[in-house]
């Protein structure tokens, strides 16, 4: 099990990958999506949460990634003492009819097999991706953690119709208006998630790059009149039971299944755990479940961090596990202030668990 940190396209610069390995983290996930084009600069000093508009502008295929780009920030995240591990989220231009069931799905299908190929020869591991139509919205901010640090959390249900020129949070048609898309159905948008893996997974597995799929967040059924798919645990199964393939993993986030209001935390992730699916985790820590939480720094939500992961290391997890968000602190920096806080956790948590493996390991009897 890795130590990582999470990385937005803004802070690809070599002063970022310094703070990472600082913190002990040995691998980056990184977002080359940028979904702060478009709007407020500030907007990028954290999490992108959007509000009616959503994030920013999805750009086109002009972006599409190439083994050049990849390998080009391969080799600078090494200089910097890091491996990239993986990418994590697919821009919403590079696939918004996959999603829709659109009329460039079958090209864009094709776009996203060349980039699965541009990340095999580039060496990186891992894609992480968010197969829903309204994708991270109907969040909000405050100071709901702990000594009033400014985070993020729910305030109730968020009905507001998707306008067509969005999806997945983005704008990637302004011409297409306001109206909302047409109505879909959960089994429609399951069957949509069939046929992508059908064809990706085969590309995916020759490229040696493994899909991890993030659970819906938040983890509603419905959000802004579109159906969700993995909203409870046992829906998660449901997805590797659609595939039957190691290329089929999970991009565990602990903060969105500890939202969800179906029980066994904990068992489910053990149950992921054994049949090897878990490709990267997120990791961060809330209280209460939707459609009102708050998200907390991580030793002070709902969720036992350090059960989290012992079952990990007890089910021989070898991914990466990053604080995907954290609280931003009373300070110049609140930024780094919270995420170095949140690594500080993880790494003496994960430190503790090694030394006492070794413990136990030097008192057995020998042969």
């Amino acid at each position: 099990m890795h130590l990582g940190f999470g990385l937005y396209s803004h802070q690809l610069d070599e002063a970022h990958f310094a703070f990472a390995r600082q913190c002990g983290a040995t691998h980056l996930v990184v977002h080359l999506v940028d979904y702060f084009a478009g709007r407020d600069a500030q907007q990028r000093r954290d999490q992108p949460v959007g509000d009616l508009d959503g994030w920013g502008r999805a750009s086109g295929r002009e972006t599409l990634w190439t083994a050049a780009q990849l390998k080009a920030l391969q080799q600078r995240v090494k200089d910097a003492g890091l491996t990239l591990f993986a990418l994590e989220n697919l821009n919403p231009g590079h696939w918004y009819d996959i999603l829709l069931d659109g009329p460039q799905r079958d090209r864009q299908v094709a776009d996203v097999q060349r980039m699965l190929e541009a990340m095999g020869e580039a060496g990186i591991a891992a894609l992480g991706y968010y197969f829903s139509l309204a994708g991270v919205a109907g969040r909000t901010t405050g100071p709901f953690a702990r000594g009033g640090a400014q985070s993020v959390g729910m305030d109730g249900p968020f009905d507001t119709p998707l306008p067509r020129r969005m999806v997945w949070n983005m704008v990637v048609d302004e011409a297409a208006g306001d109206q909302p898309h047409a109505p879909v159905t959960r089994p429609q948008l399951w069957d949509r998630l069939r046929r992508f893996l059908e064809a990706v997974v085969p590309v995916a597995e020759r490229a040696g790059v493994k899909l991890a799929a993030h659970p819906d967040d938040p983890p509603l059924p419905e959000i802004r009149g579109t159906p969700r798919l993995i909203y409870q645990p046992r829906l998660y199964q449901e997805l590797i039971d659609l595939c039957d393939s190691p290329h089929n993993g999970l991009e565990l986030c602990v903060g969105t299944l500890a939202e969800m209001t179906e029980p066994d935390l904990y068992a489910w992730i053990d149950r992921y755990a054994q049949q090897d699916r878990i490709v990267y985790v997120h990791l961060r820590n809330v209280r209460d479940k939707v459609p009102y939480y708050r998200e907390t720094f991580i030793d002070e939500g709902d969720v036992d961090v350090p059960r989290v992961l012992r079952i990990l290391h007890e089910r021989g997890f070898e991914g990466v596990v990053i604080p995907d968000h954290a609280p931003r602190m009373s300070c110049d920096a609140p930024w780094h202030a919270g995420m170095a806080f949140a690594m500080g956790y993880l790494c003496a948590t994960m430190q503790d668990l090694a030394r006492t493996e070794a413990q136990a390991v030097a008192k057995e009897p020998q042969p």
